[in-house]
């Protein structure tokens, strides 16, 4: 008996790459309002365009966010304390993952969370004048933190 073998040619598969087309993307300030378009390299511009003719309307928490900002005089002081809260929101969740990792931990504050809540609600809200100081409370800590009399 002889023995046959099989032999598969072994050439690599070389996938050609796909022409590239440098796009880039035209800002054009029109008197109506800013437009945003996407000019090809053939010289072709497209643009988005609603049917109201370039104008729109901002929400209103746009407008109260710019009428608050406007009102800021220590722009440095509060843009300063905003990456400071994001890099302490960096680092918190940063922590929080480190301890997530750990093998025991996680479970053991999953407990004392549940124990807390438990007690939290057995202690305030459930009986009736429970539920009417922790309400007062609130309402006094807001009235020291805002300021207001009512």
């Amino acid at each position: 008996m002889a023995a046959t073998t099989c032999r598969l040619a072994a050439a690599p598969l070389v996938l050609a790459p796909l022409p590239r087309r440098p796009t880039t993307v035209a800002f054009a300030v029109a008197s109506t309002g800013i437009k945003y378009g996407l000019r090809a390299s053939r010289g072709v511009a497209i643009r988005a365009a609603d049917g109201t003719g370039g104008e729109t309307e901002v929400p209103e928490v746009v407008k109260a966010a710019q009428d608050a900002w406007a009102k800021v005089e220590d722009k440095y002081a509060v843009t300063a304390i905003g990456v400071a809260a994001l890099v302490g929101l960096w680092t918190a969740i940063g922590a929080i993952k480190a301890i997530d990792r750990l093998p025991l931990l996680p479970g053991v504050l999953e407990l004392v969370g549940i124990g807390y809540t438990g007690w939290f609600t057995y202690r305030n809200l459930i009986f009736q004048p429970d539920r009417e100081a922790l309400v007062s409370k609130i309402k006094s800590t807001y009235n020291e933190i805002t300021g207001s009399s009512s």
